[in-house]
C-alpha cells in the first residue's frame, strides 16, 4: 500500500500548490517577506505606516453557499465571497486589511477545482490591497464525500489605536445609514436552499422572471466588501460604529455595536428589500420578523455617525460611487436591541 492508495496524493497537492504560487505572488504587498510554501508567512508590520498600530483578526466562512458552487460547478466566486466578508469584519473596527490566510479541505484534491477557488481569493486581495500569504490545503479522505469540500478564510488588519471603532460613542439622536448588499452574501442559505430547491423544487438552471436570472446567478452572487466606500470616512472621523450584516441579520448584528442604554430603531419603509428576498419570504411563507433574523435584507453595512455629520458622510459615499446609501433609523434611549417602526 501507498499513501496514494489509501486516498491521499501528494502529487495532486505539489500541482495544486504550483498552481496557486502565482495567484497568491501577484497579492503580495511591501510588507510581504516570505514565498508560498514556507511553514509560516512573514509580515512586516511597520509597513503599515502606523505609529501606534493595533491589530485586528478575524476568521470565518462562507456556510452553505458552497452547496451551491458544489451543484453548479461554479467555484471562482466562492473565494471572492470568504475574503470579502472577512475585510468587512474587521472593517467595522476601522481597520485597513494587511494580510489573509486560506484553508481548503476535501475528500479528494482537484487541483483545477483548487486553482478556481483561489483565483477568486486571489481577486479579492488585490482588490482591497490585501496580500494572500499562505494557507493550508488538506485532503482528508473519507471525510468530505467526492466533489465537496469546505473553506475557511483568516485574515489581520491594523487601525491606529487612536481610530480604533468600537460603538461607545453612539448615542441616542445618532443616525444609522444602511449600505446596499448585492444579495445574500454569506448568510441565509440553508433556510433560502430549502425554498428554492424544496418548496419551489427550482434547479440551479431554473430561470426565475420575477429575479431577472437564474436560481444560481441569484445565490452566487459575490459578497461584496464595503472598504472603499468606507475607507474615506475612516480619514475624516466620521463614524461613532459600524455593523457587518451577516449571520442573524439586521436584528442580531446590530445590537453588537450599541453601548448600554441605546437601541436601534429602524423603519423598513426606509428601503426596498431586494427582488430575492420577496421571493424567499413569499415562497417560503417566513414571517417578516424571521426575515430580518435570518437575512440582510437589502443592507450589508450599517453605519452609525452623529446625525449633524449625517450630510457629510452621505456626500463622501456619494462621491465614493455608494448611491444606494439610505438613511434607514436612529438610535434611541433603551435596552431591547433593535425596534422595527414599520
Amino acid at each position: 500500500m501507498d499513501y496514494r492508495q489509501s486516498g491521499v496524493d501528494i502529487d495532486a497537492g505539489n500541482e495544486t500548490v504550483r498552481r496557486i504560487k502565482s495567484l497568491a505572488r501577484a497579492t503580495f504587498t511591501p510588507g510581504v517577506l516570505s514565498e508560498i510554501g514556507s511553514f509560516g508567512g512573514l509580515f512586516r508590520l511597520n509597513a503599515a505606516g502606523m505609529s501606534d498600530p493595533v491589530l485586528v483578526s478575524s476568521a470565518d466562512g462562507v456556510g452553505t453557499k458552497l452547496r451551491i458552487a458544489f451543484m453548479t460547478g461554479r467555484h471562482n466566486t466562492i473565494g471572492a465571497d470568504l475574503v470579502n466578508h472577512c475585510i468587512n469584519d474587521i472593517l467595522v473596527q476601522g481597520a485597513t486589511p494587511l494580510f489573509f490566510l486560506d484553508y481548503l479541505a476535501t475528500g479528494r484534491l482537484s487541483p483545477e477545482i483548487a486553482e478556481q477557488i483561489v483565483t477568486g481569493i486571489a481577486r479579492a486581495c488585490r482588490e482591497n490591497g490585501c496580500a494572500l500569504i499562505g494557507g493550508e490545503t488538506a485532503e482528508m479522505p473519507g471525510f468530505y464525500a467526492d466533489g465537496e469540500y469546505d473553506i475557511a478564510g483568516f485574515i489581520v488588519g491594523a487601525v491606529e489605536r487612536a481610530k480604533l471603532i468600537d460603538g461607545k460613542s453612539i448615542a441616542p439622536g445618532d443616525v444609522l445609514l444602511g449600505l446596499p448588499s448585492s444579495g445574500l452574501h454569506t448568510n441565509g442559505y440553508s433556510l433560502a436552499r430549502k425554498v428554492f430547491f424544496e418548496a419551489c423544487a427550482l434547479r440551479p438552471d431554473s430561470h426565475v422572471p420575477e429575479l431577472n436570472g437564474t436560481v444560481a446567478d441569484v445565490l452566487l452572487a459575490t459578497h461584496r466588501s464595503y472598504l472603499s466606500p468606507v475607507r474615506p470616512l475612516l480619514d475624516a472621523d466620521l463614524i461613532k460604529g459600524m455593523a457587518h450584516i451577516t449571520g442573524g441579520g439586521i436584528t442580531e448584528n446590530l445590537p453588537r455595536i450599541l453601548p448600554p442604554g441605546c437601541a436601534a430603531e429602524i423603519d423598513r419603509q426606509a428601503w426596498p428589500p431586494p427582488p430575492v428576498f420577496r421571493f424567499i419570504a413569499e415562497r417560503g411563507g417566513i414571517a417578516e420578523d424571521e426575515m430580518y433574523r435570518a437575512f440582510n435584507m437589502g443592507i450589508g453595512l450599517i453605519i452609525a455617525c452623529d446625525a449633524g455629520s449625517c450630510e457629510k458622510v452621505v456626500r463622501l459615499l456619494r462621491q465614493g460611487g455608494e448611491h444606494g446609501v439610505v438613511r434607514m433609523g436612529r438610535i434611541v434611549a433603551g435596552h431591547d436591541g433593535v425596534r422595527y417602526a414599520a
